[in-house]
């Protein structure tokens, strides 16, 4: 039997549950997939530093837990599991989750995130957070005043390094 919901959100990180909390709170009813990765990529963040709120900090762990909480306790249906199809050309939308389950939706919000592209070097997992970084907006404090290396070649290099021109000693755009 197809379920029909008002909101179905696909993806669990910050910007699946902001919108979760959001149409909670407008009575939308949301059912949420958290998708390969619940939490996103904030849950691998050690320290997170920059959010207002946590005046002494928080792990990327613990924020979306929180976040998780709000959500839920507005009314969001958190699932663990994926949308493995979807089909968008007519209303209302219909998907399909990885159990076969069949859902019809009003509304669909895509939050899906983004993956940090990195070099694939052995020793890189071991440095991440600890020189090895790909957020120069959230990690670039720890490097003011010092000599930085930004790897890549595409748009995102390139805002990075002018980040990260603004607060360290010299950039490099390798």
């Amino acid at each position: 039997m197809t379920e029909k919901v008002k909101c179905l959100i696909i993806g669990s990180g910050p910007a699946g549950y902001t919108a979760a909390i959001y149409a909670a709170r407008a009575n939308l009813s949301p059912v949420m997939y958290e998708g390969l990765e619940p939490g996103g990529q904030l849950t691998t963040t050690t320290e997170i530093d920059n959010f207002p709120g946590y005046p002494e900090g928080v792990t990327g762990a613990e924020m979306m837990k929180d976040l998780k909480n709000q959500a839920q306790r507005f009314g969001t249906d958190v699932r663990f599991g994926i949308i493995t199809k979807v089909d968008f050309s007519s209303r209302p939308f219909k998907l399909v989750a990885d159990n076969n389950h069949e859902i019809e939706a009003e509304t669909v919000i895509i939050a899906t995130g983004a993956t940090a592209k990195y070099l694939g070097l052995p020793s890189e997992q071991s440095f991440r957070g600890r020189g090895v970084s790909a957020c120069a907006t959230c990690d670039g404090f720890f490097y003011r005043g010092k000599d930085v290396a930004v790897v890549g070649g595409g748009d995102t290099a390139a805002e990075e390094a002018t980040y990260l021109a603004g607060i360290c000693n010299k950039v490099y755009l390798i």
